[in-house]
Order: C-alpha cells, then sequence, then structure tokens
C-alpha cells in the first residue's frame, strides 16, 4: 500500500495572516511564518512558533500515559490514534507490528507527537517495565473490567487491537489490566480509533486538570 502524506495546511480560512507590526524577537517564532502567516491546525498559545518550539513547549507538560496499537495488518486506525493522543497529549505513541502506515488520517499531528516502533510485542512490554509503566489492554474478551468502573494506573501504556481482530494473545497475556467499554448496541465491538479516543479521555478524566482555553 502505498503511504499518502498528510496535509500540510489548512486553507485560508484556518488561522492568522503575516504579523502586524515589529517582529517579535523571541527565538521560538518562526520567521517564514511571522512573514506568511499560519495556517496551522494549532492552538493560539503556538502561533507563527516553529515546530521545535511547539515540541518543547509540549514535552514540559506531557501527561505519563503512554498508547500503544498494534499494526500487524496495517491497520488504518492509527492516524486517528496519533491525532487523538495529540490532543491528550500522551507521553507517546507506540506502533507495534509493522513500521509503515497511512499518516494521513493524524492531519499533520505526528509532527507534534513522540512515535517509537516496535517490531513484536514483547519490545513494548519490556519498554514498559524497564519504566515501571503499568500495561492496560483494552479489550472486551472475557475478564475484562468495564473502563467505566476502573481506576486507570496513572503511569501507564494503554494498549489497543487492530480493527477486526483486536488485541494479539501476547498482548493480551502481557497486560497488567484488560479493560472493556461498555456497549448497549447490536455490534460487538468498537472502531479502533474511538475506542483509544475513549479509553484516553477515561485517563484524562481522572488525572488530568480541565483546561477552559484553545
Amino acid at each position: 500500500m502505498t503511504e499518502l502524506p498528510g496535509p500540510t495546511e489548512w486553507g485560508e480560512s484556518v488561522g492568522v495572516g503575516p504579523w502586524v507590526g515589529p517582529w517579535p524577537e523571541d527565538d521560538r517564532y518562526d520567521r517564514h511564518l511571522l512573514a506568511e502567516g499560519d495556517r496551522r491546525n494549532v492552538v493560539d498559545r503556538y502561533r507563527y512558533w516553529t515546530l521545535e518550539a511547539v515540541v518543547a513547549d509540549l514535552d514540559t507538560r506531557r501527561h505519563p500515559f503512554h498508547v500503544a496499537i498494534e499494526n500487524f495488518g496495517h491497520d488504518l486506525n492509527i492516524g486517528t490514534v496519533v491525532r487523538t493522543a495529540n490532543a491528550f497529549l500522551a507521553a507517546e505513541v507506540h506502533v507495534v507490528g509493522r513500521r509503515r502506515w497511512n499518516r494521513r488520517g493524524a492531519m499533520v499531528t505526528d509532527r507534534y507527537q513522540h512515535l517509537r516502533h516496535h517490531p513484536e510485542v514483547g519490545g513494548l512490554l519490556d519498554f514498559a517495565r524497564e519504566r515501571a509503566l503499568a500495561v492496560v489492554a483494552v479489550d472486551n474478551g472475557p475478564g475484562a473490567v468495564p473502563l467505566e468502573t476502573v481506576d486507570l494506573p496513572r503511569e501507564c501504556v494503554l494498549v489497543f487491537g487492530e480493527e477486526g481482530p483486536g488485541l494479539s494473545p501476547a498482548a493480551r497475556s502481557g497486560a497488567d489490566l484488560t479493560v472493556s467499554i461498555s456497549q448497549y448496541g447490536s455490534t460487538r465491538s468498537l472502531n479502533a480509533g474511538v475506542a483509544a479516543g475513549i479509553a484516553m479521555h477515561g485517563w484524562i478524566r481522572q488525572h488530568a486538570t480541565p483546561v477552559h482555553d484553545g
């Protein structure tokens, strides 16, 4: 499968035009963006900042949860997972299995999000153990505890399986905790990208301070 590039900007209706007035001396500002305008999908505090400056600032505030998704069959949900992990400021996103994935769904947020690749599940589990991160599998199989009732570990890795087959046996057996998302309709599973967003927000509700600005 050919890997498609993501969009680089959002059009004239989004963002701001060229800087008006004397340019700031702060080296966090990008001279090209000051001159041409900033059409990126970033919050206002990062307008005109360089990519490196934005990432450096995010690194001072990242949350201590990680997200991992298995990619043994080239899952198309990975871009959505990365975009959501950026929104909730996850420490890292781990892709297990195939290194290549379609970045279009990430909508450029992969530039701001730390990504790590593991060829096999064992590498992810070793990473978690070395850093004392609890491994939380998100799966609706037997023995899973409803996400709505569980206290998620503050420092953890939320692990998601592929669309269709779900988590691999190695990921299930290596988890410290397995949680499920309650469903009330006819389908037996959720889209992996949707499930990841729900689980990440579950962590945010328990451990993060709400924000009220854009």
